[in-house]
């Protein structure tokens, strides 16, 4: 046949090559590779005696390259690359004397390199990577010229670097990492002045490293690191001016860094940790600003941290710990804007920490842990929006935690342990909700454990010990299912260990010790197997544990006591019961004279007839059992939230139909029997009296001895809270969903304030409180501190709202009024268009100079563009969207005036959001924060 080329290239072919290939004997070249072609290579393709050049690459060729490669004389090219040949690379290969390109990378080739090899003294490139070949390097690769490239690195070359390398002049690669070489570089070396690349990495070599690399000057990759190399690295390094990538970490060396570094201002990444070093840091390194990654940690490095570094454009990541560096921390870190990880723990750094790191908005690991550190934590770090590393432990920091660090939602790992920290924990750490570890310990932190703590379900590690800790331990730490490590000692921790950490299936290790504990521990594995150790100087702890006293059975006393407990819960049943019985005969007489009432512009969403709830008469006993039997008694495999008073469950009930449960948990007390049930209460007399697409609708409730809930409808969407806080999510909550959302909410409000008789206030309008279905309409639930409004009464109450949250007047008095839900409707709404809680630009805000009540706010931020204030996990809005954004946020800052009466009402609110949208006057990406606060129109 006359085919002299075949190409059959990336064709997705199967199977063995074809029989009917080899009589094509004058194909010069043959290209099959990127296949899926498999079995062995045949002994046949020996008769394809003309080929030029032969690409098999990347497919599934197993076995031996076949003997009768011999024949191919003329070859030039052979790639065999990336497939399953295994076996020794034939003696046979030394005949292909014509043979420029040779790789055989990424097999199972074993045993030796064959002397034979010798006789390709046309070859330019040698690829072996990534097989299994072993034994020495042949001396006679020294005879090989023409060699341009030499790769052999990923096997398990054994014995030293021979001599003959040197006589390779024309090198510009020589690969040999990651192998089982050992002995000195030879001196010889020096001779690949051609050289660009050389990575000896990852073997045993060891002596000193050769001052002869200096001389070749175009070197620009030099890899040396995880070898046994001693002595101190040779000044001659200066001469690399064109060197980009220096690597000699975790070696033995000693002595000096060498001074010019970075003479050639080409460095890019420069790595020695893991060495003795000594001496200063090279002054050229000050003005190498073209650094990308410097890591030197782990050394005995000395120095002024704060006048040996510069600023640069360009550096991602930088470690410098564990070292005798002094100084203080420059803000000058704060502009470099590139960094990503700032990491100069165990030093002897001292002062306070630059408030000018905030910054560093590309930040996500920031480690200054372990040096000398003194004032407060600087507020500006909440700028740091993408931190996942904090650790600022072992110091001498004082004052609070800042609530700022809750803004940090993307953050896993927190330590700010062993300081001087006081006050309480904050809050809003609940709203890390992606912390695996959080380490407080050794400070001195009082008050009780917040609530917030328990929102945290990623936590896998949490220890709080050394403080002031006080009051109970949270029953809600039992539903942090993934958590292993839990440290609560040394704290003035009172009561018993909540029950709720019997299911804590994960635990590991537990530490309660040095509180005054009493009562039984929990049957849990944890628990059952810790140490004496782990419980003692407690007051009286009990139970199935090493070392403990078993606790006493019950007794008759105890029987009392149980019999005036079922007692005092019928005291506090009946009465609630009679409240109620009055509350519904109260509402029946209102539906009959105001028929209207409740009802406008809203009509009640019809029923199924297969509902097993009915408001007006359920009283828990029908359906009771089926809700017991669906959360396998409030399971927390069942559990999908957790409150400061309840804890929600989702249950399907035998008919299918999906319910969310709302469970009182246990009060420890009487104080706090009454408190939640005054909840209860509050959340069955409002929720009865109203009917709204926008407000999560109550089935049913049940009180009962053993466990008092309420049953609702069951949003798929979760809550908007949860929603903000995943990128996924948020990326696909768009604008028009998000303004739909803002409607959905004004409009719920506008109802209960103005359509209701009396009028209903919310009291804890959050993102929290927002649920969602699966087409994103928003539904207000939560109604556990919801008021209805006496006009007859001064409407004081006890503070409710969520903290971020509350109208600024409930900070002076407990006075409620719609005013109050307004303020927090303007923070959800802001909330919404930035993608996360509003915090420092709300902080911004403040009362205008003027006396005039009407008077806008002024905002001290007010150049800042709208633009960059929205979630930019959202693209762009169009140019008909950004007239409803730009409409909201007035909106919503109307709402945020610090004088409720210059506030709008939520009626006017939703007709304003019905209406169309005015054209924009100037450019959005031009619009400022200061333009937007032009709101008089709508403060009425």
């Amino acid at each position: 046949m006359s085919l002299t080329k075949m190409s059959l290239a990336t064709n997705n072919l199967i199977g063995p090559i074809p029989a009917t290939m080899w009589n094509l004997t004058n194909l010069t070249l043959l290209y099959l590779f990127t296949n899926k072609l498999s079995g062995p290579i045949p002994q046949e393709i020996g008769m394809l005696r003309s080929l030029v050049d032969l690409q098999l690459s990347e497919n599934n060729f197993l076995g031996p390259i076949p003997t009768s490669i011999k024949n191919l004389v003329n070859l030039t090219t052979l790639y065999l690359d990336n497939n399953k040949l295994s076996g020794p690379i034939p003696q046979e290969i030394g005949m292909l004397r014509s043979l420029v390109d040779l790789d055989l990378s990424e097999n199972n080739f074993s045993g030796s390199i064959p002397v034979s090899i010798k006789n390709l003294v046309n070859l330019t490139t040698l690829y072996l990577i990534t097989n299994k070949l072993s034994g020495p390097i042949p001396q006679e690769i020294g005879m090989l010229r023409s060699l341009v490239d030499i790769k052999l690195s990923e096997n398990n070359f054994s014995g030293s670097i021979p001599a003959s390398i040197g006589n390779l002049r024309n090198l510009t690669w020589l690969y040999l990492h990651e192998n089982q070489l050992f002995g000195s570089i030879p001196s010889t070396i020096g001779n690949l002045t051609k050289l660009l690349e050389l990575t000896s990495d990852e073997n045993l070599l060891s002596g000193s490293i050769p001052r002869e690399i200096g001389r070749m000057k175009y070197l620009e990759y030099l890899s040396l690191w995880s070898n046994k190399f001693t002595g101190s690295i040779p000044i001659e390094l200066n001469n690399l001016t064109h060197l980009q990538n220096l690597q000699l970490s975790m070696n033995e060396l000693t002595g000096h860094l060498p001074h010019n570094i970075c003479h050639g201002g080409s460095l890019v990444n420069f790595t020695a940790f893991g060495n003795k070093l000594t001496g200063p840091i090279p002054k050229s390194l000050k003005s190498c600003t073209s650094l990308y990654r410097v890591r030197l940690n782990r050394n005995q490095l000395s120095g002024n941290i704060a006048k040996d570094f510069g600023i640069y454009p360009n550096l991602n990541y930088i470690d410098m710990s564990d070292n005798k560096l002094f100084g203080e921390l420059s803000g000058k870190w704060g502009q470099c804007h590139n960094l990503t990880s700032l990491r100069v723990s165990n030093n002897n750094i001292s002062g306070e920490i630059p408030p000018e790191l905030g910054n560093g908005t590309q930040l996500r690991v920031l480690d200054i842990s372990s040096n000398h550190l003194v004032g407060k934590i600087p507020k500006s770090l909440e700028r740091l929006t993408s931190l996942i590393t904090l650790d600022l432990s072992n110091n001498k920091l004082s004052g609070n935690i800042p609530l700022e660090i809750g803004e940090l939602s993307d953050l896993e790992r927190l330590n700010l342990a062993a300081n001087n920290l006081k006050g309480s924990i904050p809050e809003l750490l609940g709203e890390c909700v992606k912390l695996l570890y959080l380490n407080l310990s050794r400070n001195m932190l009082a008050e009780g454990i917040p609530f917030g703590i328990g929102n945290l379900h990623s936590l896998e590690n949490l220890d709080v010990s050394h403080n002031l800790l006080k009051w109970k331990i949270l029953a809600q730490l039992g539903q942090l299912d993934k958590l292993e490590a839990l440290n609560l000692s040394h704290n003035k921790l009172s009561g018993s260990i909540p029950l709720t950490f019997e299911g804590m299936l994960s635990l590991s290790s537990v530490d309660v010790s040095y509180n005054q504990l009493q009562g039984p521990v929990p049957k849990n594995k944890a628990f059952q197997e810790a140490l004496l150790s782990a419980f003692s100087n407690n007051k009286a702890l009990c139970g199935n544990a090493t070392g403990l006293k078993a606790c006493a059975p019950t007794t008759n006393n105890e029987a009392n006591k149980k019999e005036k407990s079922n007692k005092l819960v019928i005291l506090i049943i009946v009465p609630l019961l009679a409240i109620l019985l009055l509350s519904f005969m109260v509402i029946g007489i209102i539906y009959l004279l105001y028929p209207k009432v409740g009802r406008v512009e809203n009509e009640p969403r019809r029923e199924n007839n297969e509902n097993l709830f009915a408001i007006w008469s359920y009283d828990g006993k029908l359906v009771y059992e089926n809700i017991i039997e669906a959360t396998e008694d409030f399971s927390s495999e069942h559990c999908i939230g957790v409150g400061g008073s309840a804890s929600v469950y989702k249950a399907q009930l035998p008919s299918g139909q999906v319910v969310a449960v709302k469970k009182l948990h246990a009060p420890e007390d009487d104080g706090g029997r009454a408190n939640d049930q005054n909840g209860f209460t509050s959340e069955i007399q409002t929720l009865t009296e109203i009917r709204h697409r926008n407000i999560v609708r109550l089935y049913g409730f049940c009180l009962h001895p053993r466990h008092s809930f309420l049953v609702y409808e069951f949003l798929e969407g979760g809550s908007l809270q949860k929603i903000l806080s995943s990128d996924q999510q948020a990326s696909e909550c768009g604008w028009i969903t998000r303004v739909n959302m803002v409607k959905d909410v004004a409009d719920a409000l506008c109802y209960m304030h103005h359509d209701c008789s009396p009028p209903i206030v919310h009291r804890d309008i959050s993102s929290k409180n927002v649920l969602l279905d699966f087409e994103y309409v928003a539904h207000i639930s939560d109604f556990g501190s919801a008021r209805l409004l006496n006009p007859n009464s001064s409407n004081w109450t006890s503070f409710a709202v969520t903290f971020g949250y509350a109208a600024p007047e409930l900070a002076y008095t407990m006075e409620v009024n719609e005013k109050c839900d307004v303020f927090s409707f303007g923070m959800l709404v802001v909330e919404v268009i930035m993608g996360k809680h509003p915090g420092e630009l709300i902080s911004s805000l403040s009362s205008s100079s003027s006396s005039s009540s009407s008077s806008p706010p002024t905002l001290v931020v007010q150049d800042i563009l709208l633009k960059d204030v929205l979630d930019q996990r959202l693209s762009s809005p169009t140019a008909k969207m950004a007239e409803g954004l730009v409409f909201i946020t007035k909106l919503s800052f109307a709402c945020l005036h610090a004088s409720p009466q210059s506030r709008p009402t939520m009626r006017e609110v939703s007709t304003e959001l019905s209406k169309q949208r005015p054209t924009l006057q100037n450019p959005f990406h031009k619009i400022t924060l200061g333009q937007v606060l032009d709101i008089r129109s709508l403060a009425s």
